[in-house]
């Protein structure tokens, strides 16, 4: 039970302390997961790609995930409540008291001062995994990231990584075939 209290703890700190959403929240969920040795970097990219690429926020599915890995069902249930229980207090919170401090420019200027930090939490895990981009990604890196700037539809490279994924994943197993192995 202890176990399952952590997870939650965990999840629930992470989603309290941070704003933006699931982009945002992906460094201190990288700290938080490492320091408890929940997985590892690598496994951390793979949940974080299977998170993307599953419907529902990244966050929360990322949290599912890793308590999931980590306990099985019932940590991947107290993975979800530790993620959505911080946005929902704070949104109910907001909503209720929201209307009363629409009015005030300070409610504006606090908004307004997030921004920058939100697009620095959002860009850092970018770069910290860009580190893990091999000189043969390049290319397709570079091509992603014109496309998606010119608006190409990030669906379409979804689905693209997914036909490619197939494609290898059965050239291996028919490799495997024929070697034996």
């Amino acid at each position: 039970m202890k176990e399952y209290i952590r997870i939650f703890v965990t999840f629930f700190k992470i989603g309290c302390f941070t704003f933006g959403g699931g982009y945002a929240m992906i460094l201190l969920m990288q700290r938080e997961i490492e320091r408890r040795g929940w997985v590892s970097d690598e496994e951390f990219l793979d949940y974080l790609s299977m998170a993307q690429a599953s419907p529902g926020p990244m966050a929360v599915n990322t949290a599912i995930l890793i308590g999931y890995r980590h306990k099985g069902v019932a940590g991947g249930v107290a993975g979800f409540l530790g993620s959505v229980l911080p946005s929902f207090i704070i949104l109910l919170t907001i909503a209720i008291f929201f209307r009363s401090l629409y009015d005030y420019p300070e409610t504006e200027r606090v908004f307004a001062g997030m921004r920058p930090a939100v697009v620095a939490l959002i860009l850092y895990p970018v770069f910290s995994f860009s580190k893990n981009i091999t000189p043969k990604e390049y290319p397709i890196v570079a091509a992603v990231a014109v496309a998606i700037y010119f608006g190409l539809s990030p669906v379409i490279f979804i689905a693209a990584a997914v036909l490619w994924g197939i494609v290898i994943c059965r050239r291996n197993m028919k490799r495997k075939k024929e070697t034996g192995r």
